[in-house]
């Protein structure tokens, strides 16, 4: 690599202590920045121009040749890098198998009214999802099926949660993110003549049945309790994936999935 960095070899060192903390939501609320663990990750962020402001390597942990690169470049955005030993990165790494690679970014907030979108957008409207492995596997699915923007309503789990980064892959930082109320949503839909369908397994139109071609959201509910009431009653039109087994629904992630990609046949006849 380029030039000299300093290595860190204490448990006790500060920044070891700090990047544990950030592991909680208080302390990365407090100081307005979250953690990026992993090369595609990282990898990400940096061609999205993210402003890492720290980095931290551990070679002994590297799975493939290109991570020198990828520190360089970190550096030469402006990040400060630092070397771990393989046991102090063990300590602060979230994941089980690291990749020797985790970075400190910071935190961003985008109101409705910043979102540019075309004339005729397709986005994807999540309420309340409480488990951050499926808030972040929805990002994906969302950037696969070009989704122009995910919102995020009355969020229980945090946005820049690591396992929301994780299961991202990424692409947190590809697709414009807004977390906002489910009222004030529903207004800014209403404003941009957006329609609003709404999954629920009450629903008596099949979601292949509807019409998800034009404006369109489509909105999703939390894992244990589905779509609130506000969105049941405000919704231009409530659809159903039919299940023909014993289960009544299907993960909110896999429902999502299947949802997005009708639209994307549709959109795209």
């Amino acid at each position: 690599m380029g030039l000299p960095v300093e290595k860190i070899t204490s448990l006790q060192n500060p920044r070891v202590k700090q990047l544990v903390k950030l592991r909680d939501r208080r302390p990365r609320d407090e100081a307005g920045v979250f953690l990026v663990e992993g090369y595609r990750e990282i990898r990400r962020a940096l061609e999205k121009k993210v402003a890492l402001t720290e980095l931290y390597f551990s070679p002994e942990w590297f799975l493939g040749e290109n991570e020198p690169a990828l520190i360089e470049q970190a550096r030469a955005a402006g990040a400060q890098v630092f070397e771990l030993s393989k046991e102090t990165f063990a300590k602060v790494a979230y994941r089980e198998r690291p990749d020797g690679l985790l970075a400190v970014a910071p935190q961003w907030r985008r109101a409705l009214e910043e979102l540019t979108l075309p004339a005729a957008p397709f986005l994807l409207v999540v309420e309340a999802i409480e488990k951050p492995g499926n808030l972040g596997t929805i990002l994906r699915s969302a950037d696969a099926a070009g989704c122009d923007a995910v919102i995020v309503c009355d969020p229980v789990t945090d946005i820049f949660n690591p396992n929301v980064v994780r299961a991202s892959t990424g692409v947190l930082f590809s697709v414009p993110l807004v977390v906002a109320e489910s009222t004030a949503v529903h207004t800014w839909l209403k404003a941009k003549k957006v329609r609003t369908i709404a999954t629920t397994p009450a629903a008596e139109t099949l979601y292949t049945a509807a019409d998800l071609r034009g404006p369109l959201a489509i909105v999703m509910g939390s894992e244990q309790y589905g779509l609130s009431e506000f969105w049941l009653k405000n919704a231009d039109l409530p659809v159903r994936i039919p299940m023909a087994g014993q289960a009544d629904s299907l993960n909110v992630a896999m429902a999502t999935i299947i949802t997005l990609f009708e639209a994307v046949r549709q959109r795209s006849v």
